[in-house]
């Protein structure tokens, strides 16, 4: 497959927030900038199709292997929202805006065979270890791209 994909270079960059909304998804601006890094070859120390990924991928009842093919294709993020709008599990707009709550809410800390590994990292940051998933994976990528902070 011929791969048309222009992205961010995230040996370089952090990839979006996943706060930040692409369509009616959380995550799926930050798993979009992973997939195409990866398929660049520019994806550093991120992962594609990871639990966070999955997080969405799971929950739409997608396949990342299918998601990277979409992507592959050279899709641009409003051609993503829709191809995950009609792929898998259909999902009403309350059913989405219900998640996107949940997610933005949703601790690692709360997941007890993640707790131990959460409250390590978020010590590093100096962020209370109950802290939002989100907020950690944002602190995270501010300590690791300090230069991109304003």
């Amino acid at each position: 497959m011929e791969q048309n994909v222009i992205g961010k270079d995230l040996t370089k960059e952090a990839p979006r927030s996943p706060k930040t909304r692409v369509g009616d998804y959380v995550i799926l601006g930050r798993t979009l900038d992973k997939c195409r890094a990866l398929l660049a070859g520019n994806i550093g120390e991120y992962h594609f199709d990871c639990p966070l990924d999955n997080m969405l991928f799971g929950w739409k009842g997608i396949v990342g292997n299918d998601f990277k093919a979409a992507v592959g294709g050279g899709k641009s993020d409003e051609e993503m929202a829709k191809w995950v709008d009609n792929h898998g599990q259909p999902k009403s707009q309350a059913e989405k805006a219900q998640w996107r709550e949940e997610m933005l809410k949703s601790s690692l800390y709360n997941v007890p065979e993640k707790r131990e590994f959460f409250v390590s990292e978020t010590s590093k940051l100096g962020l209370d270890p109950e802290t939002p998933t989100f907020d950690w994976l944002e602190a995270d990528d501010r300590a690791s791209y300090p230069q991109l902070v304003a």
